[in-house]
């Protein structure tokens, strides 16, 4: 699906273009004690309110792209629904205040989703959505069984063929990206968003879409990894993560259970691992040199 503006059912609605993802704005620049005036293009920024059934259940501070796939992934992550076919009809509906993603469920799938809305304090843009329980909050992630192993080779050359790609953020210098990569392929999705949560739903909801087996590959990440990041990971399947920056101490634990491998502060140089390393094929022991 596209993110192109349906003409909404509704009269007192009117679907508008959606808005551009950067535009650039005045600003003053101090270097060196120099001043000088001119542009710099900034990322845009909307509301994305995400409804089932006519009902919102949350608005999120997002990127204006990939609407559609950022929908399905947010469903598939949050648990609302196991599968891109249990999603009846979805659509994206650009209006003045910011953007609509309306999806329609089945009225049992609904039912559910309506007892689980009790326990939100409210919408917020990243995160947990305002999960009061804190047992929701630390909820364990899917048990991830992928058995593909990939080099530290493969691993590296993964992350910099990430840098290129991302479009917005060369332009901005002020978003995030997740992308899928498999070996021999190369990266076959990505989405950028000015949230790294965002982004994250927005690659899951294209994978989704293309059907990938991401049991074959490795998540991209170019931020840190916080225990949501992991849990997403699960919902999306890969047995790799390598991330930008490092993880949390609870994104390790959760990682460890899920049985993902999570490889962070990855760099031209090398990585560190984290969790379940059998699934980089390291040089044998007498090739490796023992760091304190």
């Amino acid at each position: 699906m596209t993110d192109t503006p349906v003409t909404c059912p509704l009269p007192q609605d009117t679907a508008l273009p959606a808005p551009p993802p950067a535009r650039r704005v005045e600003r003053v620049q101090v270097r060196d004690g120099a001043v000088s005036t001119g542009e710099r293009a900034v990322p845009e920024e909307v509301p994305v309110a995400l409804t089932f059934n006519g009902t919102t259940h949350a608005v999120m501070m997002a990127s204006p792209t990939d609407i559609s796939d950022f929908a399905l992934g947010f469903a598939l992550t949050e648990g609302i629904v196991a599968s891109a076919a249990e999603i009846l009809s979805r659509e994206v509906i650009v209006v003045e205040e910011g953007i609509e993603a309306r999806m329609w469920i089945a009225e049992e799938k609904m039912k559910h989703l309506s007892a689980r809305r009790r326990a939100l304090a409210g919408p917020t843009g990243c995160g947990l959505c305002g999960v009061e329980s804190l047992a929701e909050a630390v909820k364990p992630a899917a048990l991830v069984t992928a058995d593909t192993a990939f080099s530290p080779a493969t691993l590296l050359d993964a992350m910099a063929a990430l840098g290129p790609l991302q479009s917005l953020n060369h332009e901005t210098r002020a978003v995030h990206a997740a992308a899928y990569f498999e070996p021999g392929r190369g990266i076959l999705a990505l989405a950028e968003d000015v949230g790294r949560h965002n982004a994250l739903d927005k690659l899951v909801g294209k994978a989704a879409e293309a059907g990938f087996d991401t049991a074959r590959g490795i998540l991209l990440l170019t931020s840190r990894v916080s225990i949501e990041m992991v849990q997403k990971a699960a919902v999306l399947g890969v047995g790799v993560i390598a991330a930008v920056s490092a993880p949390t101490s609870l994104a390790i634990r959760t990682a460890e259970a899920a049985g993902i491998t999570l490889c962070a502060i990855v760099r031209a140089d090398g990585f560190e691992i984290f969790t379940h390393p059998g699934r980089i094929a390291l040089p044998s022991p007498e090739r490796q040199n023992h760091v304190a």
